[in-house]
């Protein structure tokens, strides 16, 4: 055998040596090491000085159309709804772009800080867009459709013209115009340590007493009989170590078996009532985002609703599947996404609220 086949051979056998190694694992039943194409698709962040910000670029038209379609059903057409989640846009003044420090944040009776007040970097907008956003559908939108979005959004503020195109190549000097780009600071020893604060002393000094301390209150909650095994066994879903086992959800309400018995998965005696597949359904395209049983959210309750349209059942399959107009629409100003269920799925949902929305 040649010295250059030896070579091959040995670092080939090397390499199956190195992938056996990493297979294996400490935990037995908690997993396997990730891949690396499984940590690049989580390792997704961007920071304030850009490291991690793909290429790409959006118009403010363009993230004005994302907007009214996917965004503006929980923050208004101009992100200054305060009725689901607090104003995203005003407060700032273009004095405070010159400055980049917020003047209404000194001020005690300003009457609310919205998210323009208080983001000091565009690039906590962007990261956060890219995760979250839209509240049904998090991670959905591409690169190019979060630089539109987080373009539209700025330039609700005035930090970017009308006719603007946001990209990475020129990110950098929207930040000079941030308004509150001045008002972050490291000098609250928040964290030990010279790099942050010019000091390796914390902000405080506490020491725990251990005596007299009241007795731990006991929080526990429980599924209703419907909604225990909506999504599999619970007790089957978490790993066997750790705090969090999970509820055996295949048997009643304090009857699951044992911690380390949950790949057994015993037989539940039949339900007295079977749950309407529609209360599963609701979940799982997230229309209970929006609604509640009884009471208003962003839209009407399911019960609002059906007292609304009895026996209705084309009229309801079609508002879902084509979502509201919002403006002077029938349940107020905030439009409704349309739906992207199957039709067997929207019409299930539709019978149900047709019916009466029973739970």
């Amino acid at each position: 055998m040649s010295k250059f086949r030896k070579v091959v051979l040995t670092t080939a056998l090397l390499a199956v040596a190195g992938f056996v190694s990493a297979q294996s694992t400490a935990y037995p039943g908690v997993g396997r090491p990730a891949t690396l194409k499984e940590v690049a698709a989580w390792d997704i962040d961007v920071r304030p000085d850009f490291k991690g910000l793909p290429a790409g670029s959006g118009s403010v038209a363009q993230g004005q159309d994302l907007w009214e379609a996917k965004c503006a059903h929980c923050h208004g057409v101009f992100g200054e709804s305060n009725e689901v989640f607090s104003p995203l846009i005003g407060g700032t003044t273009n004095d405070d772009i010159k400055t980049g420090n917020v003047a209404n944040l000194k001020r005690a009776d300003f009457p609310g800080r919205t998210t323009i007040m208080k983001v000091a970097t565009v690039s906590t907008l962007w990261d956060y867009i890219n995760r979250a956003m839209p509240w049904t559908a998090p991670k959905s939108l591409k690169p190019d459709e979060v630089y539109a979005v987080t373009a539209y959004l700025l330039s609700l503020a005035d930090v970017v013209p009308e006719n603007f195109v946001l990209s990475d190549k020129n990110m950098a000097e929207v930040q000079k115009r941030m308004p509150n780009r001045n008002g972050m600071t490291t000098q609250h020893a928040m964290w030990a340590g010279k790099e942050f604060n010019g000091t390796a002393k914390p902000d405080t000094a506490n020491v725990a007493c251990m005596k007299d301390c009241i007795p731990e209150a006991k929080v526990a909650s429980m599924l209703p009989d419907y909604a225990r095994n909506a999504h599999g066994n619970l007790a089957d879903q978490n790993r066997l170590v750790g705090q969090q086992h999970g509820a055996n959800t295949a048997v009643p309400e304090n009857k699951s078996v044992p911690v380390g018995a949950a790949s057994v998965t015993p037989v539940a005696k039949p339900a007295a009532k079977v749950a309407d597949p529609a209360l599963a359904l609701l979940g799982k395209h997230n229309c209970t985002a929006c609604h509640a049983q009884n009471t208003k959210v962003v839209g009407p309750s399911f019960n609002d609703i059906a007292k609304k349209y009895p026996g209705k059942v084309d009229y309801l399959a079609g508002k879902i599947k084509a979502g509201g107009a919002g403006g002077a629409g029938v349940w107020g100003a905030i439009p409704m996404p349309a739906q992207t269920a199957s039709e067997a799925d929207i019409k299930t949902i539709a019978n149900w609220l047709a019916a009466g929305a029973a739970k």
